[in-house]
């Protein structure tokens, strides 16, 4: 067969599956004009114009079935995040709520603590006050041979806090490498402190 052959013979079918398509095209769009000419306009409202709520999907019949069952199952999938969501925040703002109380306690706690320490801290510096005034009321060879029996730290914080006479009569009544030992503890305690 040769090649105009060929051509001659499409082109008929080729014409008549034009004119088919221009027949249905005529069909269909005659009927969408009986349907809508058959239909009767909406009254024109001024709310009409604006809707500002949006339509809930039960509304829409014209959609599908199967689309209308996919987006009503998307609602009650958005439903139950969102009732998910408020639950979650309730449970934030109780623990939040918790926190707080807690943290009001232990600062409620410290302050007691810090009221303690200070307390004690005042005691304590009562009673070595005191404990120095008996030391500078002894006769100087009794305190002698109390500070010979302290350790060597400990003796030298007493003797810093005694007045100058007494410490020096306690030092004579010491052993002299004891008296060197609370004497170079004595000097060196405060040789770390930056000077200006």
């Amino acid at each position: 067969m040769s090649r105009t052959s060929k051509t001659a013979t499409r082109t008929p079918i080729l014409m008549t599956l034009a004119a088919l398509f221009t027949v249905a095209a005529g069909l269909r769009l005659a009927t969408g004009l009986s349907v809508a000419l058959a239909q009767e306009p909406a009254p024109a409202t001024p709310s009409a114009a604006v809707d500002p709520a949006p339509q809930p999907v039960a509304a829409t019949a014209d959609l599908p079935a199967d689309m209308l069952i996919d987006l009503r199952r998307r609602e009650v999938n958005l439903a139950a995040r969102e009732s998910a969501l408020r639950e979650q925040e309730a449970l934030i703002a109780a623990a939040q709520q918790r926190l707080e109380a807690q943290l009001q306690a232990l600062q409620t706690a410290e302050q007691d603590l810090a009221a303690t320490m200070a307390l004690a801290d005042t005691a304590a510096e009562d009673d070595l006050g005191r404990l120095v005034s008996v030391f500078e009321a002894m006769k100087p060879e009794e305190s002698a041979a109390v500070f010979a029996e302290m350790a060597p730290e400990f003796a030298a914080g007493f003797l810093g806090r005694l007045a100058p006479e007494s410490a020096a009569a306690i030092l004579a009544g010491l052993e002299p490498r004891q008296a060197y030992g609370l004497s170079a503890i004595l000097a060196g305690r405060n040789a770390l402190i930056p000077r200006d």
